[in-house]
């Protein structure tokens, strides 16, 4: 499949461990999400005094806003280590038992996508958040019998982008359920200037507000271009970043002003110009344009509603007046119904 855009919430292996180098690992530098970051602060301190596990989190909200991070922070403010999966990874009731059966008292249960646990593994991680014990059967046959293993007190830590694909059972088993949401310009701009000092590149408050402004309210990217346009200032602005070399940058990398890049174009222009403004399913706009619907759900729809651009309906996506007049298309009558699906 094509690769993802400049502005895409996918992560590849390099960019993955560029990321780790930026993120903040207490709760004072976690910029923006102040609602979130009150709840977790308090349950936090709450837990450390009693001296108990932290209360299990649900993290849900798109792509890139800092779900992983959050869980980092969460295990560093409790003293207590770290282990890492997500959903995918757990295909056997057996890979659970094994991360669980090993884990310590208090130490934080870090589970990513966990929209995509399969169903009997979902089932056995009820009774381990719930009342720390598995149920595992021993033998096969007649001779089969089931044994009770407990394990110590823990922080289950799950993140999602699809909260509406959970299940209610295990949802029910989260005592904070938090929503992440975009970020304001001010607080992507305190993102950019401090990942800026922490590579070493130079730039002014201008041109970190400008990567900000097209970061889709989303930190990865702001310090995804950030990356990018410290490569253009070293070749060619003298290493320098103000507001003219991040505008030339942006642009040369085809990221406007409100940070759509060339899937977002292709994604609009599809429902505006081929289909008159919808209304037009997902899965027909996925194939037009040769990309996955979940990702066009996930990584690209949310944002072009938020912008106004793009609205949900029970007969399908439809463009609003804005979309019309920003992107430059007119109106035309048309004569057939659309496909939904």
């Amino acid at each position: 499949m094509r690769e993802q855009g400049i502005v895409s919430a996918s992560l590849r292996e390099e960019e993955r461990q560029f990321e780790a180098t930026l993120r903040p690992n207490r709760l004072a530098d976690f910029a923006g999400q102040a609602k979130v970051k009150e709840n977790l602060a308090i349950a936090i301190e709450a837990a450390k005094r009693r001296g108990e596990a932290m209360d299990h989190v649900l993290l849900y909200g798109p792509p890139g806003l800092g779900k992983t991070t959050l869980a980092g922070i969460i295990a560093a403010e409790l003293g207590v280590g770290l282990q890492q999966t997500s959903g995918p990874v757990l295909q056997k009731k057996l890979d659970l038992v094994g991360i669980l059966s090993n884990i310590q008292l208090r130490e934080v249960f870090f589970v990513d996508e966990i929209h995509r646990l399969l169903p009997d593994v979902e089932e056995m991680i009820y009774s381990a958040l719930e009342d720390f014990r598995m149920d595992i059967v021993i033998g096969t046959g007649p001779g089969a019998r089931t044994v009770a293993m407990d394990i110590k007190h823990f922080t289950a830590i799950g993140a999602t982008t699809r909260q509406g694909l959970i299940s209610a059972p295990l949802r029910g088993r989260f005592g904070l359920v938090l929503r992440l949401n975009h970020y304001e310009l001010a607080e992507l701009t305190r993102i950019v200037l401090r990942s800026a000092q922490l590579l070493e590149v130079r730039i002014d408050p201008e041109g970190a507000g400008e990567i900000g402004r097209r970061s889709r309210g989303t930190p990865r990217i702001a310090n995804r271009l950030l990356r990018r346009v410290r490569d253009y200032a070293q070749v060619r602005a003298a290493g320098y970043i103000d507001l003219e070399v991040a505008r030339l940058a942006l642009d040369l990398l085809e990221v406007d002003r409100f940070g759509l890049d060339e899937i977002d174009h292709k994604i609009m222009l599809t429902v505006l110009e081929k289909y008159g403004g919808g209304p037009v399913g997902v899965n027909t706009i996925a194939a037009s344009i040769d990309e996955q619907p979940d990702t066009i759900e996930e990584v690209y729809e949310p944002y072009l509603m938020q912008l106004g651009f793009l609205d949900r309906t029970p007969r399908g996506r439809v463009a609003t007046e804005r979309a019309f007049e920003y992107f430059q298309v007119p109106r035309r009558a048309r004569g057939i119904q659309n496909t939904l699906f």
